[in-house]
C-alpha cells in the first residue's frame, strides 16, 4: 500500500476535453517513467507528477490512489499494444490472412521485448476472473479478440484450423507470451529474430 499522503486541494471543473487530455498526459508520463525504473514498485504519485510537470493534487482528480494509477497505466499500455497489433495487421495484404495473424503476434512480441517493465505490469495478475461459462472481458481479452478475428478470416479463406478460432487465438498468444518470457529471463536468449521464428513455427502447428 502506498505511504504517500493524498493532497487535499480545491478542485476546479475542467473545460470540455481538458480533463481527458490531462488524464492522457498523466498516463504518458507514467509510461515514460516506468521505462526508467526497474519495476512498477518505483512508480509514485509524486514521481509521476514531476514527470508530467503537474502538482500531485492534479493526479488525484483522475486517480484516487497509486493503485488506481497503476491499473490505469496497465489499461493504457494494453491500448498501445492493441493499436500496434492492429496497425501491423493492416500493413499486410488482406489476401494473406495467415500473414496478418503472424504480423499481429510479431507486433505483440516486439512490444513486450521493447517494453519489458510495461509488459510485466500488464500481465502480472493474469486475466480477470470470470463466472463459469462467461466470456472473458477486459483489455487482455480485447487483444486476444484481434487474434480470434484473424483466425476467423483464415477459416473464411478456406484455411483449416486444428482447433476452434478462439482456442487457436489463446494458444497462439500464450505460446508467444511464453517465448518472450524466456527471452527476457535468460541471458542466453538475446536474438529477437529467434523469437519471431519460434512464433511462426508455433502458429503453423495450429493449422491443419
Amino acid at each position: 500500500m502506498s505511504k504517500e499522503v493524498q493532497v487535499s486541494a480545491p478542485r476546479t471543473r475542467n473545460r470540455w476535453g481538458e480533463g481527458e487530455r490531462l488524464r492522457g498526459e498523466i498516463l504518458d508520463a507514467a509510461s515514460r517513467l516506468l521505462s526508467e525504473l526497474d519495476g512498477e514498485d518505483g512508480l509514485t504519485i509524486r514521481g509521476v507528477a514531476r514527470a508530467a510537470d503537474i502538482a500531485p493534487a492534479s493526479i488525484y482528480q483522475h486517480f484516487t490512489d497509486r493503485a488506481a494509477l497503476v491499473a490505469g497505466l496497465a489499461d493504457h499500455e494494453f491500448a498501445r499494444l492493441h493499436a500496434g497489433m492492429k496497425a501491423a495487421e493492416e500493413r499486410v495484404d488482406s489476401g494473406d490472412p495467415v500473414g496478418r495473424v503472424r504480423a499481429m503476434l510479431h507486433a505483440s512480441c516486439r512490444f513486450a521485448m521493447d517494453n519489458p517493465g510495461h509488459y510485466r505490469l500488464m500481465t502480472a495478475n493474469g486475466p480477470p476472473r470470470t463466472a463459469p461459462g462467461a466470456r472473458p472481458a477486459g483489455p487482455l481479452a480485447s487483444v486476444i479478440d484481434l487474434l480470434v478475428a484473424g483466425f476467423a478470416r483464415c477459416t473464411a479463406a478456406g484455411i483449416a484450423l486444428r482447433v476452434p478460432t478462439e482456442r487457436a487465438a489463446v494458444i497462439a498468444f500464450v505460446g508467444a507470451h511464453g517465448r518472450v518470457a524466456l527471452f527476457q529471463n535468460s541471458a542466453r536468449y538475446t536474438d529477437a529474430d529467434s523469437v519471431m521464428a519460434f512464433v511462426d513455427e508455433f502458429v503453423s502447428l495450429v493449422f491443419a
